[in-house]
């Protein structure tokens, strides 16, 4: 069972939520109170969710943190936007078109994005792999599977909590971590910094 924090964009307060194995999908509030939503069901059957927890037929490459982490230290001439996500994060979702449009508009300029799912296993064939060709998603898709995020997560910022939206900008020795959503224009503001 994973525990991440979803964090809302205009919340100063972090909300812990539980992931329950095929319960609900979590919403964030807009700063304004509590919001709550229907839960939506997924229905999956017997052979997708066996599928699914051992990777079997899913489309994008499955890593635990030892299989990820070469790609949060790549040494070449590309500025590397990693996010940490997941279909279940309201602020997530609000931010990827402006990964996907910068991915593209700083394609020239050796900008990679790379996102990293946080998805539980049982998403990964009826909310993933839907949700990311329904939207038309271009950049790089990976699922981190591993449930030793206690280990993990200070190996991928040691001051960050665990909280998605999260992003590890990076070229070379040059990193920023970020634990929030972003906005088009900083993204690019931000971006600046490491294509000049």
């Amino acid at each position: 069972m994973y525990l991440y924090i979803c964090r809302c964009k205009y919340q100063i307060v972090n909300r812990l939520f539980v992931l329950i194995l095929s319960v609900s999908v979590l919403a964030c509030g807009d700063g304004k109170g509590p919001k709550h939503e229907e839960p939506t069901t997924v229905s999956v059957s017997q052979e997708e969710a066996e599928q699914s927890s051992n990777g079997e037929g899913v489309k994008f490459p499955i890593y635990n943190f030892e299989g990820l982490e070469p790609l949060l230290h790549r040494d070449d001439d590309h500025t590397y936007i990693i996010n940490f996500w997941a279909t279940w994060c309201k602020p997530c979702l609000e931010e990827l078109p402006y990964f996907e449009r910068v991915g593209a508009e700083q394609k020239d300029n050796k900008v990679k994005v790379i996102l990293v799912s946080l998805d539980m296993p049982h998403m990964w064939k009826s909310r993933l792999e839907p949700y990311v060709k329904n939207k038309g998603i271009q950049s790089e898709v990976v699922i981190l599977d591993d449930p030793k995020q206690n280990e993990w997560i200070p190996k991928v910022d040691i001051a960050w909590d665990g909280g998605i939206p999260a992003t590890l900008i990076y070229k070379k020795d040059k990193r920023n971590f970020f634990e929030h959503g972003f906005t088009y224009e900083e993204l690019n503001v931000v971006l600046k910094g490491f294509i000049q």
